[in-house]
Order: C-alpha cells, then structure tokens, then sequence
C-alpha cells in the first residue's frame, strides 16, 4: 500500500500546473491494481474528498477481504510438487534476474502464505552460497516459515 501511515492507500496529489487537487486511492491485490481520484473540486473540497476517498478505500478492502475468505487453494498445490517444480520442494523455486544493463543474478527462492493470508519469500543467491547450499537454504527457510 501507498501513502502515509494514517492513511495506507490514500496519496494527496497536488499539481497546480496542471490545475490537480485531490486523493488517489491506490491498492493492489493479488496483482491487480485498483485506484480512483477523488477531485476536491468534484467532492466539495479539500476534507469531503478525503472521507469519500477514505469510504471507497474502506469498501473496497472489506470487498477484497471477502474475495480472499472465499478463495481456498487445492490441497495438492500445498503437499506435493508440481510436475515442472525443479527443486522437489513445494514453494521453492529457482529464479534468474536480468538487469538493464543485461548482468544474470541466480538466486534459489523459498515463499509461503502467512496465517493472516499474506505472501511472503526470501532469497538466496547462488553466487553467494553456491547452488546446493543456496538450496538448502530456501528449503530450510520455508520449512522453519511453516512451523
């Protein structure tokens, strides 16, 4: 989330150049992003956009929280290996990163879904520890995760 830590999701724009004045609500889930402007000029000025800014922020968190109750993984994706999973463990994966400037980073990653519902991950690099110790690492991470 954006903005500041009394109002997560909510950004203040001002840009007199272009004649810009109000709230952006900006949120994302499970990759899609969502967002609205609240005009002051639309809304009634500077605070009556906040608070409908700061009411659509609070439906639209209630709805997404909903969905994400709603929603249940399969056993099977949580006990065993997909048939393409490379390091025999569920929830490690073995990334490559490319930088502008075309550079390759290796890193072994270990990623898992909290009690409360968020993701989380961590990652090893290969230059770092080397690939089987790299490996071990991300599956002891997720392991100790999961405890």
């Amino acid at each position: 989330m954006n903005g500041d830590e009394s109002r997560p999701g909510i950004t203040r724009l001002d840009q007199t150049s272009v004649a810009t004045h109000g709230w952006q609500v900006r949120l994302q889930w499970k990759g899609v992003r969502f967002g609205r402007f609240f005009s002051d000029s639309t809304w009634g000025g500077r605070e009556a956009a906040l608070l409908c800014a700061e009411r659509y922020r609070d439906r639209l968190l209630a709805r997404l929280e909903r969905r994400r109750s709603a929603s249940s993984a399969s056993t099977r994706s949580h006990t065993a290996p997909a048939g393409r999973n490379r390091s025999g463990t569920v929830g490690v994966t073995r990334i490559v990163q490319r930088s502008s400037s075309g550079a390759e980073y290796h890193f072994w990653q270990a990623s898992w879904t909290t009690s409360d519902g968020r993701r989380e991950m961590v990652r090893f690099s290969v230059l770092k520890y080397g690939e089987e110790t790299a490996l071990a690492l991300a599956r002891e991470a997720r392991r100790r995760a999961l405890e």
